[in-house]
């Protein structure tokens, strides 16, 4: 799985390409305790690059949603593949996260 660490006015970017499972989750989770840990609390996950996603994964979000929440921000999702949108509809995580078609309307979500 590649990860590219970009931003988009001022708010930390996340862009995933590949498989995001158990094997690929250490790395993204590091990532998002690092980005609150360094206060920012709106985050956006890229996930246009991913084809497939499993519970360890879907669970890595979860908790950076949380602790996303827990500062009074939020972790917003964008430019899922339909395989992808499916699980997230499957497991109702589609209700939970603030899913969106473009990084630039995730952005604008905030």
């Amino acid at each position: 799985m590649d990860i590219i660490q970009s931003s988009r006015e001022d708010l930390p970017v996340l862009q995933l390409n590949g498989r995001f499972d158990a094997h690929e989750v250490e790395p993204v989770n590091a990532w998002l305790v690092e980005q609150t840990r360094n206060g920012h609390a709106e985050i956006i996950v890229n996930l246009k690059g991913v084809n497939f996603i499993d519970s360890t994964a879907l669970s890595t979000l979860v908790r950076g949603l949380k602790n996303c929440r827990e500062r009074k921000g939020d972790l917003h999702i964008c430019s899922l593949q339909q395989p992808v949108r499916v699980i997230f509809e499957l497991t109702r995580l589609d209700k939970a996260f603030d899913i969106f078609p473009t990084e630039e309307e995730a952005a604008k979500g905030f």
